[in-house]
C-alpha cells in the first residue's frame, strides 16, 4: 500500500505557502516577564505559563509557519513543566511546523530516548541538536521521514567564536566542518538533516550553506539579537532548502505589561512576516 505520510519537507512547504511567511515564533515563556494583567488573573505559575503561551498562539496563529518551544523555560517548571508543554503542543494548529527547541546530544540508547521523549510523545515535527558529541549521536534520529532535525552549526551567540566558528580540518570553521557532514549523511536518512544558522553571523554562515545549499535552516537571531534582513536576504538568495525565521522575545514579550499586550503582540508578529516577505517570496513556488 502507497505510503501517504507527509514528508517533514511537504508539511513545511504547505505551512509556508498557506500562511505565506517563513516566520518561526519562539515560545520563552519566563514568568517574571509575562505582562503584570495576566500575572494578577493567574497566580499559579503552570497556569500562568500554559495561559500566556496559549495566548501567544491565538495572536500569532495567522502569522506563523512555525512555532519553537524552548524547552528550558517549561523545565524551569519543574515536574508540571512537561504537562504544560504537552498541552500547548496540542494547540498549536496542526497545520504549523513544530520544532522542539531542545539541543540534546548523547550517544547510543541516550540518544534514542531523546527521539521517543520529543518524536513519539511530545509528538513535535523537529527537534535541535547538539552534534559535539560525534555524528553517531545523530543517527538514531535518521529513520522518520515525517520528522527533521536541526543541527547546531553556525549559532547566533558570540561563545560561537569558541568552537563552531574555529577553523579545523581545512575547513573555515567547525561549523562548515559539520555543513559538509549533514549534506553526505543526508543520504542514508530518512529524517530531513537541517541546520542551525544564526541570523547574527552572516559571513561565518556564507561557508557553510554553500557545502549544504539543500539543507532546511533555523535561523534564530532576528529581533531582540539584532540579525539584519538585508544580509540574510543576501545570504539566502542561492539557498534551495527553505529557511524557517525565527523571533521569540521581541514578539511574545512586544506588549510590556499594558492591557491590551496580546494586540501589540499580534501587531509586532504582523510586522515581522512582512519585513521578511522578500525571503518568503522566494520559497512560495517551492514544489513538493
Amino acid at each position: 500500500m502507497k505510503n501517504t505520510m507527509m514528508t517533514f519537507t511537504q508539511k513545511l512547504q504547505r505551512s509556508v505557502r498557506s500562511s505565506n511567511s517563513v516566520l518561526s515564533v519562539g515560545l520563552d515563556p519566563d514568568p517574571i516577564k509575562i505582562p503584570q494583567p495576566l500575572k494578577a488573573q493567574f497566580p499559579d505559575k503552570e497556569e500562568l505559563v500554559f495561559e500566556f503561551c496559549r495566548r501567544i498562539i491565538e495572536a500569532t496563529k495567522t502569522e506563523a509557519a512555525a512555532y519553537k518551544p524552548n524547552l528550558a523555560f517549561f523545565e524551569a517548571l519543574g515536574p508540571g513543566g512537561w504537562r504544560v508543554l504537552d498541552a500547548l503542543m496540542d494547540l498549536i494548529p496542526a497545520a504549523k511546523v513544530t520544532i522542539a527547541d531542545a539541543k540534546r546530544g548523547d550517544i547510543g540508547t541516550t540518544a534514542e530516548k531523546y527521539k521517543e521523549a520529543f518524536f513519539d510523545e511530545l509528538h513535535a515535527d523537529s527537534v535541535t541538536l547538539n552534534p559535539l558529541m560525534g555524528f553517531d549521536t545523530l543517527e538514531p534520529y535518521f529513520y522518520d521521514e515525517s520528522k527533521a532535525v536541526f543541527v547546531l552549526t553556525i549559532t547566533s551567540n558570540k561563545g560561537s567564536a569558541d568552537l563552531l566558528r574555529l577553523p579545523v580540518m581545512g575547513r573555515a570553521s567547525v561549523g562548515e566542518y559539520i555543513a559538509e557532514h549533514l549534506a553526505a549523511a543526508q543520504n542514508k536518512s530518512a529524517t530531513h538533516l537541517g541546520m542551525v544558522v544564526g541570523a547574527t553571523q552572516p559571513d561565518s554562515a556564507r561557508q557553510v550553506l554553500k557545502v549544504n545549499p539543500n539543507a532546511h535552516l533555523l535561523m534564530p537571531g532576528i529581533g531582540a539579537q539584532g540579525g539584519d534582513l538585508n544580509l540574510i536576504e543576501e545570504l539566502l538568495k542561492d539557498h534551495r532548502g527553505i529557511p524557517i525565521i525565527n523571533s521569540s522575545r521581541s514578539i511574545i514579550y512586544a506588549g510590556g505589561d499594558m492591557e491590551n499586550w496580546e494586540e501589540l503582540v499580534q501587531k509586532k508578529a504582523a510586522e515581522t512576516r512582512v519585513s521578511l516577505m522578500e525571503i518568503t517570496k522566494k520559497y512560495l513556488t517551492h514544489q513538493e
